[in-house]
């Protein structure tokens, strides 16, 4: 997960939200899935895998649910572009929002006081988890981001990093500090598209713990 830095809202959001009988549903989401997309750099705001501003690839997230928010339905802080998570797979196999439903989070990617990106880790074998007791039940009850499908992903583009860092001609030979820092500066990066690479968050964990870096 990547903490999101919200931009200025789609202009059609704000007209839309002036309207008497504004919800929701009556709202056209065009602008909004192409801002929030463009926001969080192309990934999902939870599971970090690639998203695009339609509507096959990717969904609208109410990080408050708006059944049980609904004057936050049209608050723009309160939306987030998810990826579709296996929606109609079996629930044991769905993630990010889809297995989320209308469950209520502790972590939220926007918070930048309890920043998601020093709370959660990653392991070798691509698990995502927390030393938080409530945001780990996050990451794995509410959100199922340990799916085996999820967990491979992170394990095979943590490997593929540290196969680059490290390379074996006869013998292991580690790069040094000073390009692992230019590799870390480019994954906490946009690229000339404006979009992160996908999973970008372990190899950012990664490479900071290589490094002696602190979250």
């Amino acid at each position: 997960m990547k903490l999101i830095n919200k931009g200025k809202e789609p202009n059609s959001l704000t007209s839309h939200r002036k309207k008497s009988n504004a919800t929701y549903d009556n709202y056209d989401k065009d602008d909004l899935r192409n801002a929030l997309v463009k926001e969080q750099g192309y990934i999902c705001c939870y599971c970090m895998q690639r998203i695009e501003p339609n509507i096959e690839k990717m969904k609208i997230e109410h990080h408050k649910s708006q059944k049980k928010n609904p004057e936050l339905q049209l608050n723009y802080q309160n939306l987030l572009g998810a990826c579709i998570g296996n929606e109609g797979q079996p629930k044991r196999l769905q993630h990010c929002d889809t297995h989320k439903g209308d469950s209520e989070i502790t972590i939220n990617p926007i918070d930048k006081i309890k920043n998601c990106e020093k709370l959660i880790k990653y392991g070798k074998d691509g698990r995502i988890y927390s030393d938080d007791l409530a945001i780990n039940n996050d990451l794995n009850e509410i959100l199922n981001l340990n799916t085996e499908r999820l967990k491979d992903h992170r394990s095979a583009i943590r490997k593929s990093v540290n196969d680059t860092i490290t390379k074996i001609k006869g013998k292991k030979s580690a790069w040094d500090n000073s390009k692992i820092q230019k590799m870390l500066e480019k994954y906490q990066s946009k690229d000339i598209e404006g979009k992160y690479k996908p999973y970008c968050q372990v190899i950012i964990f990664f490479l900071k713990k290589r490094l002696g870096i602190q979250n």
